[in-house]
């Protein structure tokens, strides 16, 4: 006989008490949980309420993605020009000094003034269209918010914690700040420092 038939005679033949053993085994392994927790298995009317609650449960987390990539997809449509637009502020800010030093040496009357007063009317219009707004400062208290204080300054004419006058602009864009205005604040009356 060779070896191959000699396992194969093995693999044949099966002791009926181990077979007892494994299937004793095998029970223990299936039911721990009841014999442990001494818990019965739910009724099929659990059943039934606990994938009720899971399926709620699921579609109300359905619901609320639905939502809030219905909020993004929003939100980046309205706010997609904002890296263009701060951008183009800067360059906004060189035309106007370009604009003031044209009226200084030029004068009201002057072709190149009226030109370029013309350009900023439709860079105004052009930001207004895009949902961009200036954002007020002078004269108003200080918000940190809106604003960016440079230096304090004492002031007669301004009270204490108000802004005396822009330095640089500032711009929003519907609800979010762009830029926030660079200002100078009153520290109030000379006579009281």
């Amino acid at each position: 006989m060779s070896s191959v038939e000699e396992e194969q005679e093995d693999l044949d033949v099966t002791n009926p008490d181990s077979s007892e053993e494994s299937a004793v085994e095998a029970s223990e392994v299936l039911e721990p949980e009841a014999e442990v927790s001494g818990a019965e298995p739910p009724t099929p009317a659990e059943e039934v309420e606990k994938w009720k609650d899971l399926a709620a449960r699921s579609q109300a987390e359905f619901d609320n993605y639905r939502k809030r990539m219905a909020r993004e997809r929003t939100e980046a449509i309205v706010y997609a020009n904002r890296s263009l637009l701060e951008q183009l502020l800067p360059v906004i800010d060189n035309f106007e000094m370009g604009l003031k030093a044209a009226r200084d040496s030029e004068g009201e009357s002057s072709m190149i003034l009226q030109g370029m007063s013309m350009v900023q009317k439709q860079l105004d219009d052009f930001l207004t269209d895009q949902g961009v707004e200036v954002i007020p400062s002078d004269g108003l208290p200080f918000d940190p918010n809106l604003h960016e204080a440079l230096k304090q300054e004492a002031s007669d004419e301004v009270e204490s914690g108000h802004v005396i006058y822009t330095m640089r602009r500032g711009y929003r864009l519907k609800d979010r700040i762009l830029r926030a205005a660079n200002v100078v604040v009153s520290s109030g009356s000379s006579e009281e420092a």
